[in-house]
C-alpha cells in the first residue's frame, strides 16, 4: 500500500503543477476566473464543432438543465454563441467565439509548460524510463 500511496502523492503534485501552469496561461490571455472544468467542456465543444445542447449533456454526463446553465454562463463570457439549425429551428448548435478557441489553445499551452518542467527536471535517461512507463498507462 506504501507504493500506492507514494504514487499518488506523486501524481497529485504533478496535477497542482499542471494546474497552475494552467492558471498561469489562462491568467495571461485575461480569463483568470475560468475553472479547469470549465476549460474542458470548452474543449469538449471544441472537439465536436458546432454541438447540440443534448449531445453535450450525453458526453458530459449532465443534465440539459446544468448544460443550459452552464453555456448561458459561457455566453456572458463571451467564450460560446447560440446557432439556430437551418434544418430544424427548434434545435440550437452550441459554436466557440474566438475568445473560447483562445483559452482552448492556452490550456494546450499549459500542457506543454508542464511538459518543458518534467523535460529540465530529468536527465535524457530518466525522460526515456518516463516516456516508456507512462506509455503502459492504459
Amino acid at each position: 500500500m506504501e507504493e500506492k500511496e507514494q504514487l499518488f502523492t506523486v501524481f497529485e503534485k504533478l496535477l497542482n503543477i499542471k494546474n497552475q501552469c494552467s492558471s498561469d496561461v489562462l491568467c495571461e490571455c485575461g480569463s483568470p476566473d475560468i475553472t479547469i472544468k470549465q476549460v474542458r467542456y470548452l474543449q469538449v465543444i471544441d472537439e465536436h464543432g458546432e454541438i447540440t445542447f443534448s449531445r453535450l449533456a450525453e458526453i458530459t454526463r449532465n443534465s440539459k438543465p446544468t448544460i443550459s446553465e452552464m453555456i448561458n454562463k459561457f455566453i456572458r463570457m463571451e467564450y460560446v454563441y447560440k446557432k439556430r439549425s437551418p434544418v430544424d429551428g427548434r434545435t440550437y448548435y452550441i459554436c466557440l467565439t474566438d475568445k473560447g478557441q483562445t483559452i482552448c489553445r492556452r490550456e494546450q499551452i499549459a500542457l506543454l509548460k508542464l511538459t518543458e518542467r518534467m523535460a529540465f527536471s530529468l536527465d535524457e535517461n530518466e525522460m526515456s524510463t518516463l516516456i516508456g512507463i507512462l506509455g503502459k498507462v492504459r
